[in-house]
């Protein structure tokens, strides 16, 4: 189990990075997002995999991690998926303005654009 999660986290950050070092803002943020997949199962995985053992306290079960799992990287996580979403959403309009206001998806906003023809009233 531990071998496929850590596994997980590998592609995930690759493609994270690899996404990240392309030129168009669409992927960039495409890449961000996977990078904060990949995190959130590195936090996740901070917290030990333990199958079938709860995160809050019971009556009648010794209050150790022994028989319970660690709740804090559970909530750490949510909270995260919480603020990626958020930072998402934000990166899109921003993309999105960028494309409006410069006419390329480029990062850099530097790539070649044809120049468009004139409208026909502007032709005198």
């Amino acid at each position: 189990m531990e071998l496929a999660l850590a596994s997980a986290i590998g592609v995930l950050a690759a493609i994270g990075i690899y996404l990240m070092l392309r030129a168009r803002s669409f992927d960039v943020i495409l890449g961000l997002t996977f990078l904060s997949y990949a995190t959130n199962l590195l936090i996740f995985a901070g917290g030990r995999l333990r199958e079938g053992m709860p995160p809050v306290l019971e009556d009648g079960v010794a209050a150790d991690l022994a028989h319970h799992t660690d709740p804090l990287p559970q909530a750490l996580v949510l909270t995260a998926i919480v603020i990626a979403f958020a930072m998402t959403a934000v990166s899109l309009v921003l993309a999105m303005r960028s494309r409006a206001d410069n006419r390329s998806d480029h990062v850099d906003a530097h790539e070649t654009v044809e120049e468009e023809a004139p409208a026909p009233e502007d032709r005198a």
